[in-house]
């Protein structure tokens, strides 16, 4: 069944002010059949935003209205396409506790939920990853390299993977190899085969399904899905689930690169 497991909403902080009716439709139109709304969650309690413009989730305040529009357009658009209520969870080093807190507040309205990491705990600070290539560039002078970047990044996927956040956790792990956002610009010419597989056999044996996202062919820093095709092949030989995603933050991302990652799946 075609689906697109990863969609941002209006309530995005840094997305657009594109109404829900907008991306169903435009889901209805590319012949979706299922879409997950899954809007940046909270950050946990105590947890300080480290990006400039501090928008990398939404309020606890907003959530009841959140779920609400999500109720409104499954009955407006009941029989037509199935609408699960969501959320992408940030995983953030040594806020286990609270993560799993508001899980258990939050979960029983969740009908489908990712666990992503865009934050990395260096010393007692923390860095955002994704957010810019000023700020890896930034990050590359306090880490020391390249290399100990994407080091620490698969460390801190290891550790959500296998993180007790409780019943209400997600089963499945957000964009992986998010650390090559920025590759072409900050070429990494190390050997990721073995943190990754490693990764990829704890994903196996805990049971979770794969995020497979399209949002890095569009982003002209890295032009490739998140992750690449060598390890989808890899996924697959586990028989690892997976989920397509766009990550579309806009209605007209709704379904990007899913021809080319559906026909890589088939070939």
């Amino acid at each position: 069944m075609k689906k697109d497991g990863h969609i941002h909403t209006p309530f995005c902080p840094h997305g657009s002010n594109d109404h829900f009716e907008e991306y169903i439709e435009k889901a209805l139109t590319l012949g979706f059949k299922e879409i997950s709304f899954t809007e940046h969650a909270p950050l946990p309690e105590g947890f300080i935003d480290t990006t400039p413009t501090k928008d990398s989730g939404m309020s606890y305040s907003e959530l009841d209205h959140y779920f609400e529009e999500i109720d409104r357009v499954k009955k407006i658009y009941e029989g037509k396409i199935k609408i699960n209520a969501g959320l992408e969870v940030d995983y953030i080093e040594g806020f286990e506790s609270e993560i799993k807190k508001a899980l258990n507040q939050i979960g029983p309205k969740l009908d489908d939920a990712i666990l992503s990491v865009h934050f990395l705990k260096h010393n007692q600070t923390y860095d955002c990853l994704d957010y810019s290539p000023q700020g890896f560039a930034e990050m590359i002078h306090v880490y020391g390299s390249i290399q100990k970047i994407y080091q620490k990044y698969y460390e801190t996927v290891q550790l959500s993977v296998q993180a007790e956040l409780g019943s209400y956790k997600p089963k499945r792990i957000g964009h992986i190899t998010l650390v090559h956002k920025f590759q072409n610009r900050f070429p990494f010419d190390g050997d990721e085969r073995v943190p990754l597989l490693h990764l990829l056999k704890e994903i196996k044996e805990q049971g979770y399904s794969l995020d497979y996202n399209g949002a890095g062919t569009a982003k002209p820093l890295c032009r490739e899905p998140y992750p690449p095709n060598w390890v989808i092949e890899e996924a697959l030989k586990l028989d690892i689930p997976l989920v397509y995603g766009s990550d579309a933050h806009q209605a007209k991302e709704i379904g990007q690169a899913f021809e080319q990652l559906h026909l890589h799946l088939n070939s």
